[in-house]
């Protein structure tokens, strides 16, 4: 048997009682997620938020680029890279193992993908405890348009789309960080924080043209599987099946506390 094989088979047992490690390393928004994406980019059309333009591409897992990057050895402002779970667009990734991101020439497609299960949105960093999740991608995805000197006008694609159950959006786990009033004053507040004249400037010339271009919104899981069923019923039964067996793994167990 080859490794692969090998992995494909603890793989398989990954949801039953002969298990060798947690069923969540494979049901999990991750894979559902690459799942999704792979589909998506096989496919033909201009309607649904998560199409494919022509000549984009997919990745998980990348780093962006921010600008509230370190200035000096113990910056009492900076953070880190942001790990965006998925990315469409045009766009080139870091060899090796650094997966920065940075545009390619004439993009006009870029949507940062944010999955989640049963969980909510990372309230902040280390040095910015209000800076949350949904305000730092999309500072993030302006800042990616910066360094390419990318105007958001020169996009048909472009956003920072939030994919979850269904259940978890109605129950308005996301509603106040999705906004562009929430969004807008949380990177206006991380901004004015530097009394920095060109941190002022990248606000009013790229922060706020790329929130005003991007689509921002959630998208349940359910909504997804439905339109991918809707044109390849087989791959969205089975897409059906790993959702359910995600949610199923997911949740939380007996005497264990909601993320």
């Amino acid at each position: 048997m080859s490794l692969i094989d090998r992995i494909q088979k603890m793989l398989m047992a990954s949801g039953d009682s002969s298990r060798n490690f947690p069923a969540t390393i494979l049901y999990n928004e991750g894979w559902l997620l690459r799942l999704v994406l792979d589909w998506f980019s096989r496919q033909g059309g201009d309607t649904h938020p998560l199409d494919f333009v022509s000549g984009a591409s997919w990745f998980s897992e990348a780093l962006l680029p921010s600008q509230f990057f370190r200035r000096q050895q113990g910056d009492p402002l900076a953070e880190g890279s942001t790990h965006a779970d998925g990315l469409i667009g045009h766009f080139a990734i870091g060899e090796a193992y650094v997966a920065d991101t940075k545009l390619t020439d004439g993009a006009t497609q870029m949507l940062v993908i944010e999955a989640k299960m049963m969980s909510s949105l990372s309230p902040g960093v280390q040095n910015a405890n209000y800076f949350d999740q949904a305000a730092r991608n999309v500072a993030c995805l302006a800042e990616v348009l910066h360094r390419a000197g990318r105007h958001p006008d020169q996009f048909t694609s472009l956003g920072f789309l939030l994919l979850a159950p269904a259940e978890q959006i109605a129950a308005g786990v996301f509603e106040k960080e999705m906004t562009n009033q929430s969004i807008r004053g949380k990177v206006c507040r991380r901004v004015s924080e530097y009394g920095d004249p060109d941190k002022d400037r990248w606000f009013c010339e790229w922060f706020l043209p790329t929130l005003t271009k991007a689509r921002v919104e959630c998208l349940s899981w359910e909504s997804i599987i439905d339109y991918v069923n809707s044109l390849d019923s087989r791959f969205g039964a089975d897409l059906h099946d790993f959702y359910d067996l995600c949610l199923q793994f997911n949740r939380p167990q007996s005497g264990q506390a909601k993320p």
